[in-house]
């Protein structure tokens, strides 16, 4: 009987909330990476489904990543904006 390695994680619940919360694109192609893991397992593919979830983890990440890019610029810029008008009485 063939030896089957342990089924990756899909990362699924991670991909779907950060395509949700965070940076659109790079999400859907983390939740197109993570649907593929469990297909490619079921297949025999393991390798694929090992690649797919790496995928799909990675992409999740950048997804995040950009998001807290972006609200760290935004409170920056805003935050900056906002110290410079009343440092000048325009409040």
């Amino acid at each position: 009987m063939e030896n089957k390695p342990e089924k990756p994680k899909n990362y699924l619940a991670l991909s779907i909330i950060s395509t949700i919360l965070c940076c659109l694109p790079a999400g859907i192609v983390s939740i197109v990476y993570a649907t593929k893991v469990d297909s490619a397992y079921a297949m025999g593919d393991y390798d694929r489904a090992a690649n797919a979830s790496k995928n799909a983890k990675t992409w999740a990440i950048v997804s995040i990543a950009v998001a807290a890019l972006f609200w760290v610029l935004y409170i920056a810029i805003f935050g900056f904006a906002f110290f410079a008008a009343m440092a000048n009485g325009n409040y």
